[in-house]
């Protein structure tokens, strides 16, 4: 005969039951289903608003954070996971610890004098007060304050034929998506649009040809034959780890995404991207003393590149693109027409609507011609002069949503590139004024 105990212990213990079902269930990152789903009304950490200042109010509500992200912005590069049945992915405890910084900051009690100050955060000896508030911002959060309450994520299997994987992140809309080995039980690797440029590069010979390893080859012989001998470990983050670290990590391992994968679990649970760092950042600009090399401009700071520059013209095959793409190792090319005015831009994600419209067997168009799907709502070259201050320039490429800036002078002539990496690299990892150190990576 089963014995119970008192009917208010009983009440008490399914209240406790509930309440840990509703942290554990709550949507974060990547779902166990693999279908997107809404957000949910409430939050782990969820509790009442307070007036302080904006840092400390968003370790305690993170979604005020997401809100105001999603408010000013377009969604980030997430797309419909593919399911995978052996892999039901976990989330970070939902505890307030997940959400404090990776270093303490030193507030007072929050009042009205402290609305905005990040004075008072904590200081590194070697980092000045002004010059460094932006690395201090990056070093006091964490990954996992970046990840949205609510996000999708694609994930291919190793065994998916490469042409389908394509296809799947053109109808999702993304750029990239981890790959899950079945054999391994573990993420081996991320599949890109550099992929695909890489497989056009080195097997198309003409229209009449197909492309055999694009149609037939699985995403693991792909693997063998393309990286044979030169296998590296998966680049990731921890959800702990300092956005300070994602950042250091994504410049200088030279990628464009960076998974956030929960080393407990061994589960995805965002993939980051400069785009996503920055916007972050700049969501805090105006609560953050303004350094003074705000207001500088680009020729005082040295940002950019502006020798060597890559460009193609209008009349320039797309396997030529290509070819400049792999050479050079860059992710976009401005077009520059007879006069040497730039007139448009071939980014590396321009490639994927080959696979969009099936027209990756002819490679012998014209960049116009394969430009041509984005004319009703392309707005044009996003440009600037060397003789805008950074200030400027950060807000006009988050604006923009792009990852560089073409720099031009008067006669709209190409003189140098800036990146998304180049500004990153300023604002958090080398600011001026600030005496360098070994950054701490994990």
């Amino acid at each position: 005969m089963k014995r119970f105990g008192s009917l208010r212990g009983k009440k008490k213990h399914q209240e406790t039951s509930r309440s840990t079902e509703r942290r554990q269930s709550e949507p974060h990152g990547l779902f166990a289903s693999g279908l997107s789903s809404s957000p949910s009304p409430s939050t782990p950490t969820q509790v009442a608003k307070q007036h302080s200042f904006p840092l400390e109010s968003y370790k305690q509500e993170p979604e005020r954070l997401e809100n105001r992200i999603y408010a000013s912005s377009s969604p980030a590069d997430t797309g419909q996971r593919f399911c995978l049945a052996s892999h039901s992915p976990a989330r970070p405890p939902a505890s307030p610890a997940h959400y404090a910084p990776s270093r303490t900051a030193a507030l007072a009690a929050p009042g009205p004098a402290e609305a905005g100050m990040l004075e008072k955060l904590e200081l590194d000896e070697d980092e000045d007060s002004e010059s460094g508030v932006y690395m201090r911002f990056m070093r006091s959060h964490k990954c996992y304050d970046i990840v949205p309450t609510s996000s999708k994520l694609v994930v291919f299997d190793t065994t998916l034929q490469v042409k389908k994987a394509f296809f799947a992140l053109v109808a999702n809309g993304v750029r990239a998506a981890p790959l899950w080995e079945s054999k391994k039980q573990s993420f081996v690797g991320m599949l890109t649009i550099t992929d695909f440029i890489n497989i056009l590069h080195r097997y198309y010979k003409s229209p009449m040809v197909q492309i055999y390893e694009l149609e037939e080859h699985k995403i693991e012989t792909w693997r063998e034959l393309y990286l044979q001998e030169t296998f590296k470990p998966l680049v990731n983050i921890s959800p702990d780890a300092s956005l300070f670290d994602a950042v250091n990590s994504l410049i200088k391992n030279k990628i464009h995404r960076l998974p956030v994968i929960d080393p407990i679990s061994g589960n995805a649970l965002y993939i980051l991207t400069h785009k996503r760092i920055l916007k972050f950042l700049q969501l805090f600009l105006s609560d953050m003393p303004k350094p003074a090399f705000m207001k500088q401009n680009l020729v005082a700071l040295g940002i950019g590149t502006y020798h060597n520059i890559a460009f193609i013209h209008p009349d320039t095959p797309i396997i030529k693109a290509l070819s400049v793409f792999v050479e050079r190792r860059v992710s976009a090319l401005p077009v520059v027409d007879e006069s040497g005015k730039v007139v448009d831009i071939y980014s590396k994600f321009d490639v994927i609507n080959l696979a969009a419209e099936k027209t990756y067997n002819n490679l012998d168009i014209t960049v116009t011609q394969a430009l041509q799907h984005r004319s009703q709502y392309f707005e044009g070259v996003v440009k600037c002069s060397k003789l805008e201050i950074l200030e400027t320039i950060v807000d006009r490429i988050v604006r923009a949503e792009v990852h560089r800036l073409v720099v031009v002078n008067e006669a709209d002539s190409i003189v140098g590139i800036i990146s998304l990496s180049d500004i990153l690299q300023a604002l958090i990892l080398t600011p001026p004024g600030v005496k360098q150190k070994e950054p701490k990576t994990e």
